[in-house]
């Protein structure tokens, strides 16, 4: 992964993993060691998703530029509806604290997203590739005819 990729990963990954620990511990004090379970679950299941989206997001957009407005609202559309499955398979259980599981999952989910929309707002990405223009002129240097 390049550092470019990495970096935006990591400016993601960490507030939702800082706020997935927050999770754990508010969800610890107030429902005991099983919320404490399902607000971890919760929160390691949405930076598994969302983290997953964003390597799919950045091969789209590496390998398919034409395609990454497109894929980037149905990589979106199902990341979203698979957290809803997962809240709906697991809300009968009694392994963890449902309640728990659910708001840390949509904590860590929006703390992401919201991440994401800063590194993306404070990346310096040009519209222009300067070494592809430079490399141009160089081909067509001497006399045309």
């Amino acid at each position: 992964m390049p550092s470019n990729d990495a970096r935006n990963l990591l400016q993601c990954a960490v507030p939702a993993a800082a706020a997935g620990t927050v999770a754990v511990a508010v969800a610890g004090v107030v429902a005991g060691g099983k919320g404490a379970l399902g607000a971890a679950v919760g929160a390691a299941l949405a930076i598994l998703f969302m983290g997953l989206g964003l390597y799919v997001l950045q091969w789209t957009a590496k390998t398919l530029p034409q395609l990454f407005q497109a894929m980037g609202l149905m990589l979106y559309v199902v990341q979203l509806l698979l957290l809803l499955i997962f809240v709906a398979l697991f809300r009968d259980t009694s392994l963890f604290n449902v309640k728990a599981f659910a708001v840390s999952l949509v904590a860590a989910t929006v703390v992401w997203m919201a991440a994401q929309a800063r590194a993306h707002l404070k990346a310096r990405i040009f519209y222009v590739d300067p070494d592809a223009a430079k490399s141009e002129r160089s081909e067509k240097t001497g006399l045309s005819s």
